[in-house]
């Protein structure tokens, strides 16, 4: 990122002089180098956007009011990120038809109910790849698949599995993917739309108009510094991606073991083995995850995703499982990454077991876990 900070400061959109020229080339090699790391056919399939929450909101908009007028059904998930669910509430308030699936107990989706969901008027399925609170990972390549039978198109939120999983979009049959680089260890404030070119060939309509930047679908001048290292933040994120999956799981694996040898009633949510390597979601038997989380304020962890950090309301995610909101509210998140080894999860371990213990002390916490 470096040299688009200071020497090559150019505007890539400046066609007039050299310093724009060599600001579009380094958009253009990112293009092209993000394109092969998420295996599109053509670099011009991927929009820049400023994060994936943009990038949800111009896939799912964007189709939906250039279809107006010929197809009004939308179908999403119960577990979707904020991102995708209330732009949904959005376009249903413009009046689009909208359905929600459920999932069952470990956060999975059936594709046969997503079979079951599409009729005539059907334009678009929108299907998180990996879901950001427990793990999960969907099965895309069977929807895609019962999508295509019926011309249907497939989006897919994949912010948490772009650079954490194998993941190609013409093997899966997406039509469009959302991604941003933040969540890679790229830099904040920018993310990209993959939006299929070819078989089919996607009419979007733009959120923002004027300078007609990135083919008109996002105008804005673009931020060649942030795009340079998200290129360089996936393609690291490859070269290391199967020993530290396997790293990760293994450091997971050693946290939830843990937990439950020195906790005790300690319950996993979401599928045990068809999750990120990195997450880890829990509920912890008679204990309020509010309470916990204000004696752990030296250990990075969560009750739900950084976009509903400091929200009252349990997890829309959880609740989805069917668990009930008192058990919803015992959650806690753990992420696990690049600077995370067996010292820091000893030391979680340590500081968990310690807050969950005193805790459960308090007055009260008996009739708690009865009544969970």
């Amino acid at each position: 990122m470096q040299p688009y900070l200071g020497d090559d400061f150019g505007n890539p959109a400046s066609a007039s002089h050299v310093f724009g020229w060599r600001a579009e080339a380094a958009v253009e090699d990112a293009r092209g180098r993000l394109a092969a790391a998420i295996g599109a056919a053509d670099p011009e399939e991927i929009v820049f956007t400023s994060g994936t929450t943009e990038s949800d909101n111009l896939a799912l908009l964007g189709i939906a009011r250039a279809a107006r007028g010929r197809r009004n059904h939308i179908v999403s998930v119960a577990t979707e990120h904020p991102a995708v669910l209330d732009t949904c509430r959005a376009l249903e308030r413009e009046g689009f038809a909208i359905t929600l699936l459920p999932v069952d107990a470990q956060g999975l989706l059936d594709p046969d109910a997503v079979g079951r969901a599409l009729c005539d008027e059907t334009l678009l399925v929108s299907v998180m790849a990996a879901n950001s609170e427990i793990g999960v990972l969907q099965p895309l390549a069977e929807i895609a698949a019962l999508c295509r039978e019926r011309e249907v198109l497939l989006h897919s939120d994949a912010a948490q599995a772009v650079g954490k999983l194998p993941l190609s979009v013409e093997e899966l049959g997406v039509d469009l993917l959302s991604f941003c680089a933040h969540k890679l260890y790229g830099p904040k404030g920018v993310g990209a739309l993959y939006l299929r070119r070819r078989r089919p060939r996607i009419r979007l309509a733009p959120l923002l108009h004027g300078g007609g930047q990135e083919r008109g679908l996002r105008p804005g001048t673009l931020p060649v510094a942030l795009i340079a290292g998200f290129a360089r933040a996936v393609e690291l994120c490859a070269e290391e991606l199967p020993a530290e999956a396997a790293r990760l799981r293994a450091l997971r694996d050693r946290l939830l073991e843990g937990l439950r040898a020195r906790v005790g009633g300690v319950q996993l949510n979401g599928h045990p083995e068809r999750r990120l390597p990195g997450n880890l979601n829990v509920c912890f038997e008679g204990v309020r995850s509010d309470a916990l989380l204000a004696r752990l304020h030296d250990v990075a962890c969560s009750s739900g995703s950084a976009c509903a950090s400091g929200k009252s309301e349990a997890s829309h995610v959880l609740l989805a499982l069917g668990i009930g909101e008192e058990r919803a509210r015992s959650a806690l998140r753990f992420g696990l990454g690049r600077g995370t080894g067996e010292a820091e999860i000893d030391f979680a371990l340590e500081r968990v077991a310690l807050a969950v213990a005193a805790e459960r002390r308090q007055p009260g916490a008996g009739l708690r876990a009865r009544a969970q």
